[in-house]
């Protein structure tokens, strides 16, 4: 019954849910990792750029780190999981998932919370070089329940995977997706969808026929946008058809490594079936901690490091040994 008792403790003012959780992503201040760029080359002519950081010396462990949506390894949050694995002798691929980098990828199509082929090639290119013997996953809402999906496909994971951490992940991504539509949450919501729709003019100038402008301005709602662009550009019959395919729910059972899920009970981003303790009760390899506060990727701490990155690098170090 891996249920675990989270130990973190709040600081008085990151108790607050929307303190916490616009601190973490707008006003964190975090050492920018030495971070060396590598363009990935994926099968069906796309491209995604892996940002690299080493710890000092030669390596054999390294972690993949998956951002959020809309995010990039320029994220608070990705830099610092970077700078503490590698403080912890881990070497670091920080994903830019497609489109995200910087530079709009070439497809039509870009990246979605179930695009587990996308991992499936960074991995295998990692370990086609032969140097690591040892590889982790960590990712952050959006990419955790990526990294979740993966883990508990019907496929036969590299045995160089030894554990992986997903943080603030949405495991049931339309409940979560009305949570996030609530009115508390506006601030959130209204900015997701400005800089979606931003992305989506961008991608009606290089792809005309594809998707108008007036489609992109008549979506008031991140549901719509997923109705309108995501689910349709993946393969899928619209937003619903997305978010029951590609939700961490359906998936976790599966899971075989051990593998921490680490959610906050305040993050109002996640619906409550996002935390299941059903499944980790009967899963011995899924691991679930629900502290009361933290918010969404905050976790902050009196301290530099916060407490998702220092519970990142025990989890898997004590399960890559």
């Amino acid at each position: 019954m891996p249920v675990i008792e989270s130990t973190y403790k709040a600081p008085l003012l990151f108790r607050n849910y929307h303190i916490s959780t616009i601190y973490a992503s707008a006003l964190r201040k975090v050492p920018r990792p030495p971070f060396k760029r590598e363009r990935l080359e994926l099968e069906d002519g796309d491209f995604m750029d892996i940002d690299w950081s080493s710890a000092p010396g030669k390596n054999t462990r390294v972690v993949i780190i998956l951002h959020g949506l809309e995010g990039s390894s320029n994220r608070p949050y990705v830099m610092g999981m970077t700078n503490h694995f590698n403080k912890n002798g881990w070497d670091v691929a920080a994903v830019n998932l497609r489109g995200c980098s910087g530079e709009m990828n070439r497809l039509y199509r870009s990246y979605n919370a179930g695009a587990s082929e996308d991992l499936e090639q960074v991995i295998a290119h990692i370990l086609d070089g032969n140097i690591y013997s040892e590889l982790a996953l960590t990712g952050f809402s959006l990419g955790g329940n990526l990294m979740l999906k993966y883990l508990g496909e019907d496929r036969k994971l590299p045995k160089e995977i030894k554990g992986a951490v997903a943080i603030s992940a949405p495991c049931d991504l339309y409940k979560s997706l009305l949570k996030l539509q609530e009115p508390q949450n506006f601030i959130y919501s209204r900015r997701f969808v400005n800089k979606l729709k931003k992305q989506l003019l961008l991608r009606e100038q290089k792809f005309p026929g594809q998707i108008s402008t007036e489609e992109i301005a008549s979506c008031r709602s991140l549901y719509s946008i997923d109705d309108l662009y995501t689910g349709k550009a993946h393969g899928f019959e619209g937003a619903r058809d997305y978010y029951e395919k590609s939700s961490a729910l359906n998936f976790i059972p599966n899971i075989k490594i051990p593998t921490l899920l680490l959610n906050a009970t305040n993050d109002a981003f996640l619906s409550r079936n996002s935390s299941p303790e059903g499944l980790a009760q009967n899963n011995r390899h899924f691991y679930l901690e629900t502290p009361k506060h933290g918010g969404h990727v905050g976790f902050l701490q009196n301290k530099e490091e916060t407490y998702a990155e220092e519970r990142a690098v025990e989890f898997i170090n004590k399960h890559a040994r």
